[in-house]
């Protein structure tokens, strides 16, 4: 990846996909305001990848303008639907440091975004997450999620002995060597792509950062509850059964790979290894 950013500087970069099925409504505004921000402010090289997984409506056709008209902007278009496909598709493939992925609501505020990825950068974490479940959070959503959500991230801990706070929520961040080696041990394709690539991070000892985030429910979220939260349970108990096979990660080097002075005071954040 040769791309230019705000300050630029040219080093290591970072690729954001943005998973969307059926998001023709929104895509334009919410990858235009994502452009913007990142230009302005982000300090490192960055491609924006519209990852459309088997929509129906004209949301590749959305996609593909955007690439036209913003300049870091990218399109991948899946005939399966899956956040976890699409996600485990263009990180696979990508050719930056760090891979990241965010929901197009953009239900996460921005400035959370370097603070989540600068650990990755500087070769300080292997994975990171938003979490809206940090005391430090900032969460403005319905009583039945934020019930569902306490309760999905209670059973990881008590069924999976999950570490992190947070397993769900639509911003994570990890580093693309440590992606590849745990890809392959990756069986979702859907919403607990998230978790399985978590808990697999977590039982191969790699370090696993957490941001406080600023959240808040987007209304029109088209995301069934109940199937979902059915299919994580599935999952879990797949992973109870699955034997803890070690997996040949890329170990965090000794040496940061980016300058201090680059990386910005973070946030009060966690990390979490096994």
């Amino acid at each position: 990846m040769n791309e230019t950013n705000a300050g630029g500087v040219r080093g290591r970069s970072v690729e954001i996909v943005v998973p969307v099925h059926n998001e023709a409504h929104v895509l334009a505004e919410s990858i235009g305001r994502l452009h913007t921000y990142l230009e302005a402010s982000f300090p490192f090289p960055f491609r924006i990848t519209v990852a459309d997984n088997a929509s129906t409506d004209s949301t590749w056709r959305e996609a593909t303008d955007l690439t036209l008209r913003l300049p870091h902007v990218h399109a991948a278009h899946l005939e399966a639907k899956g956040r976890g496909r699409a996600l485990k598709h263009v990180w696979s493939r990508s050719t930056a440091d760090v891979v990241a992925y965010m929901d197009v609501d953009l239900s996460t505020g921005l400035e959370a975004f370097l603070p989540l990825v600068a650990p990755l950068l500087s070769d300080h974490s292997d994975l990171a997450i938003g979490s809206r479940l940090h005391r430090q959070a900032a969460v403005e959503r319905g009583a039945k999620r934020e019930f569902i959500s306490r309760s999905y991230n209670r059973l990881l801990k008590l069924g999976l002995a999950a570490r992190f706070t947070d397993a769900q929520c639509g911003f994570k961040a990890v580093r693309t060597d440590v992606f590849r080696a745990l890809a392959p041990h990756i069986e979702d394709t859907a919403w607990f792509f998230d978790t399985e690539l978590l808990v697999l991070a977590q039982r191969n000892g790699l370090r696993i950062h957490e941001v406080p985030v600023d959240w808040t429910d987007d209304p029109d979220s088209r995301v069934d509850i109940v199937r979902t939260a059915l299919d994580d349970l599935r999952g879990m108990t797949r992973m109870l059964r699955t034997a803890r096979t070690r997996i040949a990660v890329p170990r965090r080097t000794s040496t940061p790979q980016v300058p201090a002075a680059r990386v910005p005071v973070l946030a009060a954040h966690l990390e979490y290894a096994s």
